[in-house]
């Protein structure tokens, strides 16, 4: 494996169920050779995460710490099969970087197509960079679309360790994932490892993945944490 420049998403004890500040976080991952760290609270429907305010003063966070490049940013949570998002235009514009996932908490499903249209609303909107965990099996999805979708959209569709994690009992993300990988593959689509850290010592922690990204024979030219200056350009971020 080639050395991790890029963990893009992550979370501090603002987000309520995580257990590191945000320079501990950003320290962590200077002493792990990261170039870029992206912390995406989790956005206001997930219980007891941080406030609106939080995402409306974040400008007096410095985005060079420690020598990191930091992204301030949310995991905004999709609310149904519309696409509708827990974050307005407002806050998302204030935004580094756009994380959208879907969480059961918050989360209005239906059927496969349905949940599938929801999901390409998101990714074909223009504020949403990473679509988190597609694959943990909180809504049934058409992942060959989603691909699709990702590719003529430059969103990236994340691969992510926390959900293979054993405690979080998600039966279906082993698999979901490799079928994610395949169909990145198959059809030349950049995707992201996500840490999904909540805790300093979990950034850049995918030793879950490493071995789906083997057994695919997954090529290292389309992991965007390895490629920081590939990784802004492709998400059309400013790298500043």
């Amino acid at each position: 494996m080639k050395k991790i420049l890029v963990d893009a998403h992550t979370h501090t004890v603002a987000s309520g169920h995580a257990y590191s500040s945000l320079q501990e976080m950003v320290k962590a991952a200077a002493d792990k050779g990261l170039q870029v760290l992206g912390i995406t609270e989790h956005g206001p429907s997930i219980p007891g995460t941080c406030p609106l305010l939080y995402f409306k003063n974040m400008f007096v966070v410095p985005r060079l710490m420690y020598g990191v490049r930091l992204l301030m940013g949310c995991e905004v949570n999709i609310l149904d099969t519309e696409g509708h998002l827990d974050l307005d235009d407002d806050y998302l514009n204030r935004l580094d970087i756009g994380v959208a996932g879907i969480h059961v908490a918050c989360w209005k499903g239906g059927t496969k197509e349905e949940n599938t249209a929801g999901m390409i609303q998101v990714i074909r909107n223009p504020k949403i960079h990473i679509i988190s965990h597609p694959g943990d099996g909180s809504a049934e999805l058409d992942f060959e679309s989603l691909v699709l979708a990702a590719k003529e959209s430059h969103t990236l569709l994340e691969i992510n360790n926390h959900s293979l994690a054993p405690q979080r009992k998600k039966s279906v993300a082993r698999d979901n994932n490799l079928e994610l990988l395949r169909l990145c593959k198959k059809y030349d689509v950049p995707t992201i490892l996500g840490s999904d850290a909540h805790i300093s010592f979990q950034i850049a922690d995918y030793e879950r993945l490493y071995p789906l990204v083997e057994e695919t024979d997954f090529p290292d030219e389309l992991i965007m944490n390895y490629w920081p200056e590939r990784f802004f350009e492709y998400l059309n971020i400013k790298n500043e």
